[in-house]
């Protein structure tokens, strides 16, 4: 009967990942990311500069130098023989992350081939594997190193060799160094760091200009990498920028809540390896990684979903209940599929940044520490006492969103145009100068029209002269954002942003002595809709 359901769960694993490759090869925009690689690195071998290349989607390459050198055998074959020898990589990758976390379940819950047949079936049909698989992205990769470092399974003498690799790669691992030190893996930490300085080492022999390239600037430059206040972005400081903290104050507001989350990761990852879990601790240092980065993409999120299996794994309905509710945040985006029955913008708040706000409560409370209560032989409490806990502290959660007014920095699509922008049709569709925009006359203080995309609406208009000052509202309750007035030329001025949220959207206009002269919001609401 097991060896049934395990052919079962391989069958269905064989399914999804060949429905998701052959998908993903459809797409005009197939393995975007890994099409920037593939670019960045002919460029490179042309003579051209590493990270001056610009795909034509706007990306550029963003890792440090030593990715370079080993990404540099896919531009060996044709590129489109490279997609599909790198789908194939991430399936056998995805494989390889399931062994050693469903062996880690098997102990406590089932049989182990079972488990890790469960374990990579789940891991393919969630979020961050299908975002790995469409963007081409390394992120698989090098949660598979760091991994089977965090976790000892490679021999004592190597131990530390791959975290290092991996943090040459993409900087995020660097921080089971401080684990390795934090639980007295002083030698592991040894060999972390040392590999790590070989890497960036052999890549300034090999490639000086874009080695000092990129420690020298390019490194922090994280607005290269894109919108971090999209919703795609669910690290802690994405979370912050859509909150709409202020920007002098967020610098320092993220490194102390960063410190805070990390350190208690940290000493809790420590606690399971001491009792013999360095499965468990190995996914909780990684989740640290995912809160603490400043960018934290949906492929980089595959250590809440290994999280997520491990709590679903352990005892108690607690536990059970997070489990399950962070692997469903990891497979199904709650904002978009409950965005119709989140009635106050506090609880779509809640829905949006639901990956964020889990992992976050994952560190911080020890979720990942479910060996701990896997251990405990003691009798467990009755399962409807369990329940009713939980249904109250849901309760409770939801109720505290749904009071909570929803800010206007929460936009994560937010955007106003400047002058420089207005001869774009694409912002400014409604009118960019004197003839055009003459059709509309200015007897009301605000004139304009609006554009629905399949993430965005696009406001362009007019304005008086009686108005001075225009302010746009995401949500009652919430700060302001004031939207430019743009003169390009003698005719009236303009203006054009663009938002996620105008179901709750609010324009008002305000004369020279500061008196509002024109409110805007049914418009706005209707054109969302």
């Amino acid at each position: 009967m097991r060896d049934r359901r395990t052919a079962l769960l391989w069958a269905g694993f064989g399914v999804v990942a060949l429905v998701s490759t052959v998908l993903v090869l459809r797409r005009e925009d197939r393995l975007s990311d890994l099409h920037i690689y593939y670019g960045a690195l002919t460029d490179l071998r042309a003579g051209r500069p590493l990270y001056a290349y610009v795909a034509e989607n706007g990306g550029p390459f963003t890792y440090p130098p030593f990715a370079a050198l080993v990404l540099w055998p896919i531009t060996l074959v044709p590129e489109p023989v490279a997609q599909v020898a790198w789908l194939l990589a991430t399936c056998a990758a995805v494989v390889a992350v399931a062994v050693p976390v469903g062996a880690t379940l098997a102990r406590a819950r089932c049989r182990r081939s079972t488990a890790v047949a469960g374990v990579a079936l789940v891991l393919m049909l969630s979020a961050p594997v299908q975002s790995n698989l469409r963007f081409g992205q390394v992120s698989i990769f090098v949660v598979l190193l760091a991994l089977l470092d965090g976790m000892a399974v490679v021999p004592p003498r190597w131990r530390g060799v791959l975290v290092g690799v991996a943090a040459a790669v993409k900087l995020t691992p660097l921080l089971f160094v401080v684990y390795f030190v934090v639980a007295g893996r002083y030698r592991d930490a040894a060999r972390a760091t040392a590999s790590f300085v070989a890497c960036a080492g052999l890549a300034a022999v090999v490639l000086p200009k874009e080695s000092w390239t990129y420690w020298a600037g390019t490194m922090v430059e994280t607005d290269r990498i894109g919108n971090l206040a999209s919703l795609g972005n669910q690290s802690l400081h994405g979370m912050l920028l859509r909150v709409g903290v202020e920007e002098a104050s967020l610098p320092l507001l993220w490194a102390g809540l960063v410190a805070v989350i990390c350190a208690v990761a940290l000493l809790r990852a420590r606690r399971l390896a001491a009792q013999g879990h360095p499965g468990h601790a190995a996914v909780l240092v990684g989740c640290a990684t995912v809160v603490a980065s400043p960018v934290s993409w949906t492929h980089h999120q595959v250590w809440p979903v290994l999280a997520a299996m491990l709590l679903i794994g352990t005892v108690g309905v607690a536990r059970r209940v997070a489990g399950a509710a962070l692997l469903t945040a990891m497979v199904v985006s709650l904002g978009a599929a409950l965005s119709a029955v989140s009635l106050r913008p506090g609880v779509q708040f809640l829905l949006e940044n639901a990956r964020a706000l889990g992992v976050g409560a994952l560190c911080l409370t020890g979720f990942g520490g479910v060996a701990v209560a896997a251990a405990r032989t003691r009798r467990s409490r009755p399962a409807g006492r369990g329940w009713l806990r939980v249904g109250v502290a849901a309760t409770a959660a939801v109720a505290f969103f749904a009071v909570q007014p929803l800010p206007a920095g929460a936009d994560p699509t937010f955007k106003a145009y400047a002058l420089d922008d207005v001869p774009n049709p694409r912002y400014f569709f409604v009118c960019r100068g004197a003839t055009e925009c003459a059709a509309y006359g200015t007897s009301s203080p605000v004139t304009f029209g609006t554009r629905t995309e399949k993430t965005k609406v696009r406001v362009n208009g007019v304005v008086s002269a009686r108005v001075a000052r225009l302010e746009y509202y995401s949500a009652p309750g919430g700060a302001p954002r004031v939207i430019p007035l743009l003169s390009p030329d003698a005719g009236p001025r303009v203006f054009s942003f663009r938002s996620a949220t105008m179901a709750h959207g609010r324009l008002v206009a305000y004369d020279a002595g500061g008196h509002p002269i024109a409110v805007v919001d049914d418009e706005l609401a209707a054109a969302f809709r």
